[in-house]
Protein backbone atom coordinates (compact mmCIF):
# COMPACT_ATOMS: atom_id res chain seq x y z
CA UNK A 1 0.00 0.00 0.00
CA UNK A 2 1.20 3.42 -0.83
CA UNK A 3 0.32 6.44 1.33
CA UNK A 4 0.76 10.29 0.47
CA UNK A 5 2.00 12.30 3.29
CA UNK A 6 1.44 16.27 3.22
CA UNK A 7 1.72 19.06 5.55
CA UNK A 8 1.39 22.65 6.03
CA UNK A 9 -0.25 23.77 3.20
CA UNK A 10 -1.28 26.83 4.63
CA UNK A 11 -4.21 26.87 1.99
CA UNK A 12 -2.27 26.46 -1.09
CA UNK A 13 -2.56 23.56 -3.52
CA UNK A 14 0.83 22.69 -5.15
CA UNK A 15 -0.29 21.71 -8.54
CA UNK A 16 2.80 19.04 -8.55
CA UNK A 17 1.04 17.18 -5.66
CA UNK A 18 -1.12 16.15 -8.60
CA UNK A 19 1.74 14.22 -10.07
CA UNK A 20 3.66 13.19 -7.21
CA UNK A 21 0.88 11.90 -5.66
CA UNK A 22 -0.54 10.29 -8.30
CA UNK A 23 -1.34 6.16 -7.54
CA UNK A 24 -1.42 6.40 -3.99
CA UNK A 25 -4.08 4.60 -2.28
CA UNK A 26 -5.01 7.42 0.93
CA UNK A 27 -3.31 10.78 1.59
CA UNK A 28 -2.40 11.77 4.74
CA UNK A 29 -2.59 16.07 6.07
CA UNK A 30 -0.69 16.24 9.28
CA UNK A 31 -2.66 19.60 9.43
CA UNK A 32 -2.32 23.46 8.67
CA UNK A 33 -4.42 22.43 5.89
CA UNK A 34 -5.64 26.10 5.89
CA UNK A 35 -9.01 25.59 3.33
CA UNK A 36 -11.70 23.35 2.46
CA UNK A 37 -10.48 23.57 -1.07
CA UNK A 38 -7.11 21.89 -0.30
CA UNK A 39 -8.44 19.19 1.01
CA UNK A 40 -10.69 18.64 -1.88
CA UNK A 41 -8.66 19.08 -4.36
CA UNK A 42 -6.03 16.12 -2.21
CA UNK A 43 -9.30 14.03 -2.14
CA UNK A 44 -9.51 14.55 -6.55
CA UNK A 45 -6.24 12.15 -5.83
CA UNK A 46 -7.36 9.91 -3.06
CA UNK A 47 -9.08 9.68 -0.18
CA UNK A 48 -7.78 12.16 2.57
CA UNK A 49 -7.44 11.85 6.32
CA UNK A 50 -6.68 15.20 8.06
CA UNK A 51 -5.38 16.50 11.21
CA UNK A 52 -6.25 19.79 12.45
CA UNK A 53 -3.34 22.52 12.53
CA UNK A 54 -2.68 25.36 14.56
CA UNK A 55 -4.01 27.14 11.76
CA UNK A 56 -6.76 25.46 10.42
CA UNK A 57 -10.05 26.92 11.12
CA UNK A 58 -12.66 25.10 13.62
CA UNK A 59 -15.24 25.09 10.30
CA UNK A 60 -12.64 22.16 8.65
CA UNK A 61 -14.22 19.98 11.41
CA UNK A 62 -10.91 18.29 11.66
CA UNK A 63 -9.53 16.14 14.65
CA UNK A 64 -5.95 16.46 16.44
CA UNK A 65 -5.24 13.81 16.30
CA UNK A 66 -6.10 10.59 14.16
CA UNK A 67 -4.63 6.61 14.10
CA UNK A 68 -5.33 4.74 11.07
CA UNK A 69 -4.77 0.80 10.86
CA UNK A 70 -2.83 -0.33 7.46
CA UNK A 71 -2.42 -4.22 7.94
CA UNK A 72 -0.91 -4.84 11.40
CA UNK A 73 0.75 -1.15 11.31
CA UNK A 74 -0.88 1.46 13.18
CA UNK A 75 0.01 5.21 12.00
CA UNK A 76 -0.59 8.07 14.32
CA UNK A 77 -1.01 11.02 13.44
CA UNK A 78 -0.74 14.52 14.70
CA UNK A 79 0.18 18.21 13.43
CA UNK A 80 2.75 19.15 16.46
CA UNK A 81 4.80 16.76 18.50
CA UNK A 82 5.33 17.94 22.51
CA UNK A 83 9.03 17.57 21.59
CA UNK A 84 11.42 19.25 19.07
CA UNK A 85 12.49 17.57 16.10
CA UNK A 86 16.50 18.29 17.17
CA UNK A 87 15.37 16.71 20.73
CA UNK A 88 14.01 13.45 18.87
CA UNK A 89 17.24 13.48 16.28
CA UNK A 90 19.08 13.76 19.38
CA UNK A 91 17.71 11.00 21.58
CA UNK A 92 17.74 8.54 18.31
CA UNK A 93 21.21 9.16 17.73
CA UNK A 94 22.35 9.00 21.00
CA UNK A 95 22.07 5.64 22.29
CA UNK A 96 22.16 4.25 25.32
CA UNK A 97 20.29 7.25 26.53
CA UNK A 98 21.16 8.14 30.19
CA UNK A 99 19.64 10.67 33.14
CA UNK A 100 17.44 13.11 32.48
CA UNK A 101 17.29 12.48 28.90
CA UNK A 102 16.34 9.07 28.90
CA UNK A 103 13.51 9.83 30.89
CA UNK A 104 12.00 12.08 29.12
CA UNK A 105 12.49 10.11 26.14
CA UNK A 106 10.75 7.34 27.42
CA UNK A 107 7.75 9.56 29.30
CA UNK A 108 7.74 10.96 25.57
CA UNK A 109 7.77 7.48 24.02
CA UNK A 110 4.92 6.65 27.23
CA UNK A 111 2.80 8.75 25.41
CA UNK A 112 2.34 7.23 22.62
CA UNK A 113 0.03 4.08 22.55
CA UNK A 114 2.37 1.20 22.55
CA UNK A 115 0.79 -0.40 18.94
CA UNK A 116 1.71 2.45 17.42
CA UNK A 117 4.56 2.02 15.01
CA UNK A 118 4.60 5.46 12.51
CA UNK A 119 4.26 8.71 13.49
CA UNK A 120 3.37 11.22 11.15
CA UNK A 121 3.50 14.97 12.26
CA UNK A 122 4.15 18.07 11.10
CA UNK A 123 4.52 21.93 11.87
CA UNK A 124 8.20 22.75 11.56
CA UNK A 125 8.62 22.42 7.80
CA UNK A 126 11.51 20.74 8.16
CA UNK A 127 11.47 17.42 6.41
CA UNK A 128 12.32 14.86 9.29
CA UNK A 129 12.67 10.58 9.42
CA UNK A 130 13.93 8.76 11.76
CA UNK A 131 13.11 5.54 14.00
CA UNK A 132 13.22 5.93 17.71
CA UNK A 133 12.37 3.28 19.94
CA UNK A 134 11.05 1.06 17.17
CA UNK A 135 8.79 3.72 15.59
CA UNK A 136 9.09 5.69 12.74
CA UNK A 137 8.83 9.51 12.93
CA UNK A 138 7.50 10.80 9.69
CA UNK A 139 7.29 15.15 9.06
CA UNK A 140 6.86 15.48 5.37
CA UNK A 141 8.30 18.86 5.15
CA UNK A 142 5.95 21.75 4.09
CA UNK A 143 4.15 21.74 0.59
CA UNK A 144 2.82 25.01 1.01
CA UNK A 145 4.11 28.51 -0.44
CA UNK A 146 7.97 28.91 0.19
CA UNK A 147 8.80 29.55 3.53
CA UNK A 148 11.60 29.75 5.61
CA UNK A 149 14.97 28.45 3.64
CA UNK A 150 13.16 24.88 3.71
CA UNK A 151 12.86 22.65 0.88
CA UNK A 152 8.91 22.48 -0.58
CA UNK A 153 8.02 19.16 -0.12
CA UNK A 154 5.91 16.27 0.67
CA UNK A 155 6.26 12.18 1.37
CA UNK A 156 5.06 8.63 0.64
CA UNK A 157 5.15 5.91 3.11
CA UNK A 158 4.76 2.22 1.45
CA UNK A 159 3.77 -0.26 3.89
CA UNK A 160 4.33 -4.14 3.22
CA UNK A 161 4.08 -6.86 5.43
CA UNK A 162 7.71 -6.55 5.47
CA UNK A 163 8.00 -2.88 7.15
CA UNK A 164 7.67 0.37 6.06
CA UNK A 165 9.36 2.74 3.76
CA UNK A 166 9.30 6.70 4.06
CA UNK A 167 10.44 8.34 1.50
CA UNK A 168 10.60 12.83 0.31
CA UNK A 169 9.46 14.51 -2.54
CA UNK A 170 10.62 17.50 -3.86
CA UNK A 171 7.90 19.86 -5.46
CA UNK A 172 10.47 22.39 -6.90
CA UNK A 173 14.01 22.77 -7.20
CA UNK A 174 16.07 22.97 -4.33
CA UNK A 175 19.62 24.06 -3.30
CA UNK A 176 20.66 20.98 -1.54
CA UNK A 177 19.19 17.19 -1.02
CA UNK A 178 16.34 16.58 0.27
CA UNK A 179 17.00 13.82 3.58
CA UNK A 180 16.99 10.30 3.25
CA UNK A 181 14.09 8.37 3.15
CA UNK A 182 13.92 5.50 6.20
CA UNK A 183 13.32 1.85 6.52
CA UNK A 184 11.55 0.54 9.39
CA UNK A 185 11.22 -3.27 9.74
CA UNK A 186 7.81 -4.86 11.26
CA UNK A 187 8.40 -8.44 10.80
CA UNK A 188 8.81 -9.97 14.09
CA UNK A 189 6.96 -6.59 15.80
Amino acid sequence: MKIGVVSDTHGFFAPQLSTVLAGVDEILHAGDVGVQSVLDELGAIAPVHAVRGNVDPPDLGLAPTLTQRYGTVAVHMLHALPETQSTLRNWAETAPLEGRSARDCRRFLEGLAPECRVVIFGHSHEPCALVLAGKLFFNPGSAGKKRFSLPRCCGSLEISAAGVRATFHGLERYNEDLPEGVWLSTEGA
